[in-house]
């Protein structure tokens, strides 16, 4: 039933959808209604479908609405968006997950060498390039497909700084584990919209991450404020790091990105990371960061129970 108002739908609707909508208005204030929309209609992007690369694990799909470029899995009419680009300011990050994972380099801003597990549009290994100009920056992806797509419309390009290896992400860190290989910075962001491989939320592979983190490393991991497996998945990660920066964003719904923030040593102190925002202050502000503002996300409040299950293979 509709009340007796003119009713907008959200943006996701489908173009189809609104028209349909529209045909189905007629005469007297159904007339004034579709008037209306019509405005509506003329300034509101559509959902466009840009490309769809063939994958052995999901279709990827590439999709341009509200003056963003989005990539998904499956479907263009999963919201459950992977990466989006501000085709206005490329810069700009979209999303408040990969802003709070960013803001970890104010517990180390001479990071020199970071891996990314995980690339999907290649948000963060673009970002961290410009924002560390001397960094080495290896990213793993297990799908080529995906790949493809961050190179074709996302911008992604490797170099002598930026390498990519197609593999599965705990292959790598085992592997990078028997070399002896060390990163400064490591950031685990494989995840589909609503789970992270189980193989990456072990114990076991915890201990091989750390492992490959320098003295004074920093992992930053990318997860989920509603899951079923918040309080075991909290548990793993102190179980293995001791305590950690749990961060959410302010304005949080209810399917909201948290990030873990943790260190191979002790968690650098507030004074330590005030002024570190200070001085990463400017480098930041480009990609929506706002430094300052960003540590009030950082909560060393442990909210899970003490006898929470520790994920072990």
């Amino acid at each position: 039933m509709v009340d007796n108002a003119c009713y907008v739908d959200s943006p996701y609707i489908m173009t189809t959808q609104r028209r349909s909508f529209l045909l189905a208005l007629a005469g007297g204030f159904a007339a004034a209604c579709a008037a209306m929309l019509i405005h509506w209609l003329a300034s509101t992007p559509e959902t466009r479908l840009i490309h769809t690369e063939p994958s052995e694990f999901a279709p990827v799909v590439v999709l341009e609405e509200h003056g963003q470029r989005c990539m998904n899995f499956n479907t263009i009419e999963d919201n459950g968006r992977h990466t989006c680009l501000d085709l206005s300011d490329p810069d700009k990050m979209v999303f408040a997950y990969t802003r709070m994972m960013t803001s970890a380099l104010l517990l180390k801003p001479d990071t020199s060498s970071v891996l990314v597990i995980g690339l999907g549009g290649a948000t963060l290994p673009l970002a961290l390039a410009k924002i560390l100009p001397d960094a080495t920056i290896d990213s793993v992806e297990i799908d080529p497909a995906v790949a493809r797509v961050a190179e074709r419309f996302f911008g992604y390009r490797q170099g002598p700084r930026q390498q990519l290896f197609i593999e599965d992400g705990r292959a790598f860190v085992e592997r990078a584990r028997r070399a002896g290989k060390q990163y400064d910075m490591i950031m685990l962001d494989a995840f589909d919209s609503d789970y992270i491989p189980a193989h990456l939320l072990t114990r076991e592979f915890f201990e091989h991450v750390r492992a490959i983190l320098a003295p004074d490393g920093v992992l930053v991991a990318n997860s989920f404020t509603v899951s079923t497996m918040y309080e075991r998945e909290s548990a793993t990660y102190a179980a293995v790091f001791g305590d950690f920066f749990n961060l959410r964003p302010e304005n949080r719904g209810a399917d909201a990105n948290r990030v873990i923030i943790a260190t191979r040593g002790a968690l650098p102190d507030t004074d330590t990371l005030r002024r570190n925002a200070v001085a990463m202050t400017a480098r930041l502000a480009p990609f929506g960061i706002q430094a300052e503002q960003m540590l009030r996300l950082f909560s060393r409040e442990r909210d899970w129970p003490q006898d929470a299950a520790i994920l072990t293979d």
